[in-house]
């Protein structure tokens, strides 16, 4: 009872972090940059006779930044414009220490747009890449982030995510009268769209591995309630409704399962439901706190938060339950475990003397590395390359999502301009 009792007083506290006017469209905030991050320049996109909406060179500049493995010209430092390789005089840039050049132009084609761009490599003096893409106006930003896609591969030999989406909560108001809505935004906070609006607490979106439906717990009937929901249609169903705790799901690699936390029989264990005939398995059986689920990416494990040691630490389970073992020595608290994508290091809440902060361990070695330098980051979700990874942390007075490099180089804040932000999530690639 004392158990259930802390679990009920920490989401009561989660919850009332919750309190703040409701998110607009959200702005990055460097905050420490990488010094090893690699020069590069991205020359404004030449537009030939049109004016898009959007600045295409911005964009591709910015997510490249936003990597943490890139470090753009400043616009003052870009000593000339070229909008193509013909143009281009390999010893200004030198010059400039840029070690590669990224130039484009923008035409019109039909109700839309043509787009061109090309990579060079300074030193090299040599095109590395290009390509020729069309856009409407309103997927601007959808080309300009597939095209810093196609060079943060190129460069790195590592797939960009720069497509994907991030989901998370905001709240507005004080308590009680405490709004809650559920967002669905690009990854870098632009084109927020409200997915769900509640006057009752919404907790723990998760994407599902096709990235067209969201699970997430909301208290909305009077007590929490697992539902899913396609984002296509708005269409959702509730799965569960059991007494007590029904939390945080967490769906399996195959997207047919989802592994969730219940105390529909007194403790909180953890399950795995199927999608479709809504049959459940009960994975734990303990006096302790089991909670926080995550499924490894070959869907054989699965790694959950247990206070069976007498304080939360990190275990992982097979699939079927069996096997379980403790993960996490380093400190008294360790908690909201995630697997990277390759399944070699896991992320997670860790308390150190500086408060509660993102941190990594590698699952060969044991090392743990603390990611953040904040003192109250927590609820880490990672990219689906695994380069990065957001948190909700505070500046200030209220909440707001960070993101820290998987090497912990660089990081920087998305604020809300008018409100808080928590509980976020990071889809899988879109496409």
């Amino acid at each position: 009872m004392k158990k259930l009792m802390a679990l009920a007083g920490f989401m009561m506290l989660m919850m009332a972090s919750l309190m703040a006017q409701a998110a607009g469209d959200l702005t990055i905030e460097i905050t420490r940059g990488n010094d090893n991050a690699i020069p590069i320049a991205v020359v404004p996109f030449r537009g030939d006779g049109v004016s898009p909406s959007e600045d295409i060179g911005k964009i591709i500049a910015d997510d490249l930044e936003h990597s943490g493995q890139f470090a753009p010209l400043a616009p003052q430092d870009l000593i000339s414009r070229p909008a193509s390789g013909d143009n281009i005089n390999y010893g200004d840039w030198r010059r400039v220490r840029a070690n590669y050049l990224v130039v484009g132009r923008v035409e019109a084609s039909g109700n839309g747009y043509k787009i061109s761009y090309e990579l060079h490599d300074v030193s090299g003096q040599r095109r590395e890449l290009g390509e020729v893409v069309t856009s409407s106006e309103d997927q601007l930003r959808s080309r300009s982030h597939y095209i810093a896609d196609q060079i943060f591969e190129k460069i790195t030999g590592i797939r960009g995510a720069f497509q994907t989406r991030i989901a998370y909560v905001t709240a507005k108001g004080v308590d009680p009268n405490i709004s809650y809505a559920l967002y669905v935004a690009d990854q870098d906070g632009h084109r927020p769209q409200q997915i769900l609006s509640s006057d009752q607490p919404i907790l723990s979106p998760a994407w599902s591995p096709d990235g067209q439906k969201l699970a997430y717990v909301s208290f909305e009937s009077g007590r929490p309630a697992i539902y899913v929901q396609q984002l296509s249609s708005g269409r959702r169903v509730q799965l569960t409704s059991f007494k007590g705790i029904n939390g945080a799901p967490a769906w399996s690699p195959d997207g047919r399962k989802l592994a969730m936390s219940l105390s529909k029989d007194g403790n909180p264990e953890i399950y795995v439901m199927d999608v479709a005939s809504r049959s459940l398995k009960q994975l734990t059986n303990s006096s302790s706190i089991n909670t926080e689920p995550d499924w490894s990416a070959d869907g054989r494990s699965i790694l959950f938060t247990s206070d069976r040691s007498g304080q939360p630490q990190l275990y992982q389970m097979d699939a079927s339950g069996s096997n379980a073992k403790r993960m996490t020595f380093t400190g008294n608290y360790n908690a909201g475990g995630l697997y990277g994508p390759d399944n070699k290091f896991i992320f997670m809440t860790s308390r150190t003397d500086r408060g509660f902060q993102v941190a990594k361990q590698d699952l060969s070695s044991g090392r743990v590395t603390i990611l953040t330098n904040t003192y109250q980051d927590e609820a880490p979700a990672v990219a689906p390359n695994g380069t990065m990874v957001i948190y909700a942390t505070q500046q200030g007075a209220r909440g707001v999502l960070g993101a820290v490099s998987a090497d912990g180089r660089a990081s920087f804040v998305i604020p809300s301009p008018n409100g808080e932000v928590r509980e976020p999530s990071w889809s899988p690639f879109l496409n």
